[in-house]
């Protein structure tokens, strides 16, 4: 006689062969011609969907036509005005210049050359240094030196006051044997316009006696000449030793 076991194992198999049978007798569900595809939750179109990102193209193309949001729109320069304003400026800047050199050259105190015509500056300085040594040297054994010296390199009241300058040397040099000795250490040009000129001269001055109590002294000279152009030479015009 089975056992409740076996009874309960064979109703479960008898159920499971039911349900089988019971579904292989049910008719497929009918299709149409078409077949219908699905499209997934993201692929699928609603009226609700938001609108597909813009590609770079467009987003190129939305920027041109509108400026975008909180940026405030370029302005659009136009060139015909540029280079009509910056002809404006460079006439005005021309006609600036064009007057500022014209007034440069109407200043006298503008017309100083010393630092631009290197070769006549060369020249006067030149020429003045050796004029100041001749006329400022002095020998008691020998005063027509002197004198020719003078009368080459002194020109205008230059003369008068070399006569002043050396007036007290030619009194003594006869007695004392005198022998003045003057040398130029350093000059510049300071003024140089055409053919006039302004030096300062720095010098060394020595004064021998040769007489019975031979002596000699040194002093410093300071003192500045103006100097004009005579010929192919320059001329000592005028001494100043800043003295009144």
């Amino acid at each position: 006689m089975p056992t409740t076991r076996h009874l309960v194992n064979r109703r479960r198999r008898l159920a499971t062969v039911a349900a089988a049978t019971t579904a292989a007798s049910e008719p497929a569900p009918e299709t149409t011609g078409t077949t219908e595809t699905l499209a997934s939750p993201e692929t699928r179109e609603s009226p609700e969907s938001p609108e597909p990102p813009q590609a770079p193209e467009d987003a190129a193309g939305a920027e041109e036509d509108g400026p975008p949001r909180g940026r405030l729109p370029r302005p659009r320069i136009r060139l015909p005005a540029v280079l009509c304003a910056a002809t404006l400026l460079l006439g005005a800047f021309a006609a600036w210049s064009f007057t500022s050199a014209g007034a440069l050259r109407d200043d006298p105190s503008r017309q100083n050359t010393a630092l631009t015509d290197i070769g006549r500056t060369s020249e006067v300085k030149g020429q003045i240094t050796e004029a100041v040594g001749a006329v400022f040297s002095y020998t008691y054994a020998a005063p027509e030196k002197s004198d020719l010296a003078a009368r080459k390199h002194l020109t205008g009241k230059a003369v008068q006051q070399h006569e002043d300058m050396l007036a007290e040397v030619r009194a003594q040099a006869p007695k004392q044997k005198l022998v003045l000795t003057t040398t130029v250490t350093q000059s510049g040009v300071e003024l140089l316009d055409g053919d006039r000129a302004r030096l300062l001269v720095f010098a060394d001055q020595s004064n021998t006696r040769t007489d019975k109590e031979e002596e000699t002294t040194y002093a410093a000279a300071m003192f500045a000449v103006d100097a004009v152009r005579r010929g192919d030479s320059w001329r000592i015009a005028a001494i100043d030793t800043f003295t009144r």
